[in-house]
């Protein structure tokens, strides 16, 4: 019998939305401030769709590598399951009762 504790990520809530980068956006010379990729979530609203994320990732070889404009890919939202609530709560997590 086993009494190890699940792990952190395990324990995490989450979805996962498709993306598109859209664009790779190039800092001003000379401003310290990194590259950055414009990444469009499917299923998100019309003006809140488009993120921007610096442009740094690792391969599974531990090598930096960045994303090229068109690429797929997929973005994850996690959160710890206390602080998120069931879909049978309404927005004021009282119950929907409607009277006629």
């Amino acid at each position: 019998m086993s009494t190890e504790q699940p792990s952190r990520e395990q324990s995490k809530v989450s979805t996962t939305l498709a993306g598109k980068v859209e664009k790779v956006i190039r800092p001003h010379p000379g401003s310290g401030e990194p590259e950055k990729a414009q990444i469009a979530v499917e299923g998100a609203d019309h003006l809140y769709r488009e993120i921007r994320v610096p442009n740094t990732l690792t391969d599974s070889h531990g090598q930096k590598v960045k994303l090229k404009e068109g690429a797929e890919v997929e973005v994850k939202i996690e959160a710890d399951p206390v602080v998120t609530k069931t879909g049978l709560e309404n927005i004021r997590g009282t119950n929907s009762t409607t009277t006629a």
